[in-house]
């Protein structure tokens, strides 16, 4: 990209919240640039099928969703640039990213960078990482074909990957360390008929071990303190998430876990900044809660350079 370009809105993060801000960027006619530091459509990619979002009655799969948005925001002209954002800087009425490769300059920018699973912090997970350890059953789940699985989590995210798993796990088993699922009730309903899959309760994984790869996890019942053993070819990792908001550390006000504090119209306490989707505080992270972001997001920018313009005259 050229390093000399004014841009009116620069968005970091193209997940569901941020190529929505594109598509309404680019619709109101605002040169619009979108970075992404991986690939295109955030946690939603990584989804097997999304069973929630409006106007589709069968449910439709995480990437092609995202595929979807993705096409539509460069329909209106908005490019998608894979790089990383490092750093932001406010310079007189001019925002500066700066990039593994020199620097964006943009008149407002929209913070979209989404979250990412957070990890146990048990022994034996840095570990084995890629060796048994997952954090996507979409991506890996084809490897464990005929193995007994583990799946850590009792929320939305944990029971729609334990039903995925099963198309190729022969037993999957999910250690929850409360004693009912945090997910939602049709999700709840279709774990529990499900023959391949089961329940350990009030449960903790203390460890993950092996030789060259995962062969047991290490467990502890949070009521009785009772220690167990559980052999499992794989463990997948859902237990809460981060957000990525490092690069704004010190920069915008953010809660204690690192969430961005916004106003209702998703403006930070950096004005010219908004944030959008997971990576602010927000009650609800779903795809359809982070496309309204999105949408406010971008339509709160539009109105910001607006009333720079006029305050120049």
């Amino acid at each position: 990209m050229d390093n000399r370009e004014v841009y009116d809105v620069a968005i970091v993060g193209a997940g569901p919240a941020g190529l929505t801000a594109a598509i309404y960027c680019g619709r109101a006619g605002l040169k619009t640039l979108v970075m992404e530091r991986m690939v295109p459509g955030g946690q939603a990619a990584t989804t097997d099928k999304i069973e929630n979002y409006p106007g589709f009655p069968e449910g439709i799969s995480g990437p092609e969703l995202m595929r979807k948005m993705e096409a539509q925001a460069r329909k209106f002209g908005v490019p998608v640039e894979m790089t990383e954002v490092t750093g932001i800087e406010k310079n007189g009425d001019m925002f500066r990213l700066t990039l593994p490769d020199g620097e964006v300059r943009s008149r407002s920018v929209i913070i979209a960078t989404g979250s990412r699973e957070r990890p146990l912090g048990v022994p034996g997970e840095k570990e084995y990482r890629g060796r048994g350890v997952s954090y996507c059953a979409t991506c890996d789940g084809a490897f464990y074909r005929g193995k007994e699985v583990v799946v850590v989590g009792g929320g939305d995210s944990a029971i729609v990957e334990a039903i995925f798993l099963t198309r190729f796990a022969s037993k999957v088993s999910v250690i929850h360390r409360r004693d009912q699922l945090r997910a939602a009730a049709a999700l709840r309903e279709r774990a529990m008929a499900n023959p391949k899959i089961q329940f350990v309760w009030n449960t903790v994984v203390t460890g993950i071990y092996g030789t060259d790869k995962v062969e047991y996890v290490s467990l502890k019942n949070r009521v009785t303190g009772e220690e167990s053993r559980l052999d499992t070819s794989g463990v997948f990792v859902y237990a809460g998430l981060v957000p990525n908001s490092e690069f704004v550390i010190g920069k915008l006000e953010l809660t204690q876990d690192g969430y961005i504090l916004t106003d209702e119209f998703l403006q930070t306490t950096l004005p010219g900044v908004f944030a959008a989707g997971d990576v602010r505080k927000k009650p609800a992270r779903q795809v359809a809660t982070a496309v309204g972001d999105g949408a406010l997001a971008a339509m709160s920018a539009e109105n910001f350079l607006a009333l720079q313009v006029r305050g120049q005259k």
